[in-house]
């Protein structure tokens, strides 16, 4: 008999009799056929803020092109804006591997509704039914302890209403909508300034007229600039979405300008004459 360990057991061919000492190889039938299941237990390639408010003709959102590698600015090139249907733009914070699963669930089921349209004349799917579909999914998965790690904004054109959409959504399950809206840093940040460019144009309650598309842009620019400024995982290189009647239209990738002189003042900063 094969007195090897890994032969301990099996039956020897007619070929490996001639050769009582090689070793029989071990049937795949004896190893375990599935893997134990695995959750995320945290993100590791991440994006950070993405930032939108409503304008006169539509939604406009911003993020940067930056997916880091825990503290390591690793990817550069990264799109965190994706456009959804004709107009409906999905901005997404957080795992990428995560945002790439949702985009692909969500290009599906909008391919699902398109031959539904074909069919049948259905309507196709409006910003709100993405946001409702998206909230039911991150509370699903929040509830089965398996999150997708993301914080997303969906912003888009509401034809019933005849007006802007712009609603959020988290790992949590969180979701509610305003007029403007922030992830990550941004909430701390960049939030403050929208509010307040806002509300000096339509007003704390809301109801005065909306800035226009030249206002909207230029106080994203400075968010992003801001941004920039203070958040350790952003870079000074970022799209704008904007999401109007005529459908969706993201830029290519743009940097604000920033000025450092006054960091050569600061102690330790650079080089420093004593």
């Amino acid at each position: 008999m094969n007195h090897h360990p890994a032969a301990w057991g099996q039956p020897l061919t007619a070929h490996q009799q001639f050769d009582m000492y090689s070793t029989f190889p071990v049937s795949n039938s004896s190893m375990p056929t599935t893997a134990p299941v695995g959750h995320t237990q945290q993100p590791l390639v991440t994006g950070t803020s993405v930032i939108g408010l409503k304008y006169k003709d539509g939604v406009m959102l911003a993020a940067d092109n930056l997916a880091s590698y825990g503290s390591l600015a690793r990817f550069r090139d990264i799109q965190r804006l994706h456009p959804l249907g004709t107009h409906t733009v999905l901005g997404a914070a957080g795992d990428m591997s995560d945002f790439q699963y949702l985009k692909k669930e969500l290009d599906g089921l909008l391919r699902e509704e398109e031959a539904l349209k074909l069919t049948d004349g259905h309507p196709p799917l409006a910003p709100k039914n993405i946001y409702t579909f998206l909230a039911n999914l991150f509370y699903a998965r929040r509830s089965r302890i398996n999150p997708l790690w993301n914080a997303c904004l969906v912003g888009g054109w509401d034809f019933e209403k005849d007006e802007p959409f712009l609603g959020y959504v988290d790992l949590l399950g969180t979701t509610y909508t305003a007029p403007t809206l922030a992830t990550g840093f941004g909430m701390h940040l960049a939030q403050p300034l929208l509010r307040e460019k806002f509300e000096a144009t339509a007003g704390v309650d809301g109801t005065g007229p909306l800035m226009s598309a030249e206002e909207a842009e230029a106080v994203l620019n400075e968010c992003m600039k801001v941004l920039y400024y203070r958040d350790a995982r952003s870079i000074n290189k970022y799209q704008i979405a904007k999401v109007t009647k005529n459908g969706v239209e993201i830029s290519d990738s743009k940097s604000a300008p920033t000025v450092w002189d006054f960091a050569e003042g600061l102690r330790g900063y650079g080089a420093q004459e004593q």
